[in-house]
């Protein structure tokens, strides 16, 4: 069986297994909640995932993107009326338009100087989130309602987390299928050449610029969507969707598994959320276990703890072949 095959295989039965955790794990409304946040998390680190793991750059400001999503969801539902579909609409347009001004400011910067540039973009939105009126100021924006995704009929709704944990496990999936798309995508296969070897991507025809664009643009979406359902699982958006904290779980959740792993930012914020919530130690000292987390990765682990399986593979290897596999004898050590 090819791996392709045994991946094509595996997928389906860990995502009937994610479904039905929450229940599996006894069904109190914390691990419901637990679950939703997990999702919405996993979501909005999965867009930052693409940009860190296949465009090569680190982008400070995915938590723009994840606070448009909140916003323009709380102004749409609370001031139009707008309805699940209707924020989720206009969360897309908001992000793109976004990631398009973003994107076209930092189409020529690199590394630091692009980390600096998205990381100021991120103090200029916390502030004005912080203190212009139109956005609630600190008081930010509450009333949001249910979220209303009825359509031809069907009525779909979720006043709570137990019945909201099917459209986050919904939106999760949906992200990890078009990460997966992406990655098997020409678009995909030109952010890694652009990464890798800008000059011989040129070679080839390819147009850096252009292709870390689009890339920016495909990004923005999966993180800002993340947003939109929080907005509705939280029922009210301030400013603290800013805070450096979501943009540490972010990078952490990237890093932690290990870069390019389809499954890693789902496994990697799964493992962070379910210490915060139910193995917590204070909420400043779970933000410096996960700072710590970050530092510690990125200094002795760059390739994530999949990394680590690598030289454990080996040693495993190692150790069965003198029992399996008899040592070879050549003629020159006959004596």
């Amino acid at each position: 069986m090819t791996h392709t095959q045994l991946r094509n295989i595996l997928l389906p039965l860990v995502g009937v297994g994610v479904l039905a955790a929450p229940s599996l794990l006894g069904g109190a409304g914390s691990v419901y909640s637990a679950a939703v946040l997990i999702a919405i998390f996993a979501v909005m680190a999965y867009g930052l995932d693409v940009i860190v793991s296949d465009l090569g750059e680190v982008s400070l400001a995915h938590t723009v993107f994840f606070a448009a999503g909140c916003y323009t969801t709380a102004m749409l539902s609370t001031r139009a009326g707008f309805d699940g579909w209707g924020t989720l609409a206009g969360t897309i347009v908001v992000a793109l338009g976004l990631a398009l001004l973003i994107g076209l400011v930092t189409l020529r910067l690199r590394e630091f100087v692009f980390s600096l540039v998205t990381y100021a973009v991120g103090v200029v939105a916390v502030t004005l989130a912080s203190n212009w009126q139109f956005l609630g100021g600190s008081d930010g924006l509450r009333g949001i309602p249910p979220l209303d995704l009825s359509f031809a009929g069907f009525t779909l709704t979720a006043s709570n987390d137990q019945e909201l944990w099917p459209y986050a496990f919904a939106l999760l999936a949906i992200t990890v299928y078009l990460i997966d798309r992406f990655r098997h995508s020409r678009l995909g296969a030109a952010a890694i050449m652009t990464h890798l070897n800008p000059r011989l991507a040129t070679m080839g025809g390819t147009d850096p610029a252009r292709v870390r664009l689009q890339v920016f643009l495909f990004s923005a979406p999966i993180s800002a969507a993340a947003g939109w359902l929080y907005a509705y699982q939280r029922a009210y958006v301030s400013a603290d969707v800013l805070e450096n904290y979501f943009l540490i779980l972010m990078l952490t959740a990237v890093v932690l598994m290990g870069r390019r792993q389809l499954l890693g930012p789902l496994a990697a914020t799964a493992l962070i959320l379910t210490q915060e919530k139910f193995f917590s130690l204070g909420g400043y000292v779970d933000k410096i276990i996960l700072g710590s987390v970050l530092v510690l990765i990125l200094g002795f682990f760059p390739q994530g703890l999949m990394g680590l399986a690598k030289p454990l593979q080996g040693l495993y290897r190692s150790l069965r072949r003198p029992a399996s596999q008899p040592p070879t004898t050549s003629i020159g050590d006959i004596k």
